[in-house]
């Protein structure tokens, strides 16, 4: 879908400033989370996964989504939910490489990790801009 397919179709309503704010919040948990990886004793994707900010942000997006709906900002609710379940899927199946390779992918499973921590880096960074320009998530 094209960029103006998104913003035709997501934005049949408008969307009030204390949903703008809510989004901006729960991106702001986000990079909470991630900070205190980089910063603390848990890696990035540890504490975006499992850290509490990232976790009040998921409910709080499950929360919220209903009041965003056929706004510009449900495909940022969309985006938030799923760069969450994604990013611990895709942690999920890096343990599984390790407990499947009896431990010997511990030397090699740093390499998607870090990845992973940069995918997630990236999705947080360009919805939080996206919202501050105004500009829904493409879908």
């Amino acid at each position: 879908m094209t960029y103006a397919t998104t913003s035709t179709l997501s934005s049949s309503r408008p969307a009030t400033g204390s949903l703008v704010t809510w989004t901006q919040a729960i991106y702001l948990l986000h990079a909470v989370s991630i900070v205190s990886g980089i910063v603390g004793t848990a890696t990035i994707v540890g504490a975006f996964l499992f850290g509490w900010p990232s976790i009040i942000a998921v409910i709080l997006n499950y929360v919220k989504r209903g009041a965003a709906r056929g706004t510009w900002l449900e495909s940022h609710f969309r985006w938030q939910i799923r760069t969450f379940w994604f990013g611990l899927l895709w942690a999920l199946l890096c343990l599984l490489f390790v407990v499947f390779t009896l431990g010997i992918g511990l030397i090699v499973v740093w390499i998607p990790v870090l990845a992973l921590a940069g995918w997630v880096i990236y999705r947080v960074a360009r919805g939080w801009m996206a919202v501050a320009d105004g500009r829904p998530m493409p879908v």
